[in-house]
């Protein structure tokens, strides 16, 4: 009787919804703990607007974009100089 409940056809549905959520709440915690702009206590609210450029600089570049920008973003390698070359005569 329990197998009716949850068909097999139905396991891709629950994991990428899953994952969906599990995206969304690693980036609201996120902001919430690391956001310069993001400010949950009373004391830290009263302060206004802070010039703490090197805190966002910080928050912005985080470790998951340096590694991204540090990887070459060439798909066929082997083809890019193909347009720029000289045919052989």
């Amino acid at each position: 009787m329990s197998s009716r409940w949850i068909r097999s056809e139905v396991y891709p549905l629950f994991a990428t919804t899953g994952v969906a959520v599990g995206i969304c709440a690693m980036q609201l915690v996120r902001n919430i703990t690391t956001n310069p702009e993001v400010r949950v206590t009373k004391e830290n609210r009263a302060a206004g607007v802070l010039e703490n450029f090197d805190e966002g600089r910080r928050y912005s570049q985080h470790g998951v974009r340096r590694f991204w920008l540090s990887k070459r973003r060439d798909y066929m390698q082997a083809m890019d100089n193909v347009p720029t070359e000289p045919t052989p005569k």
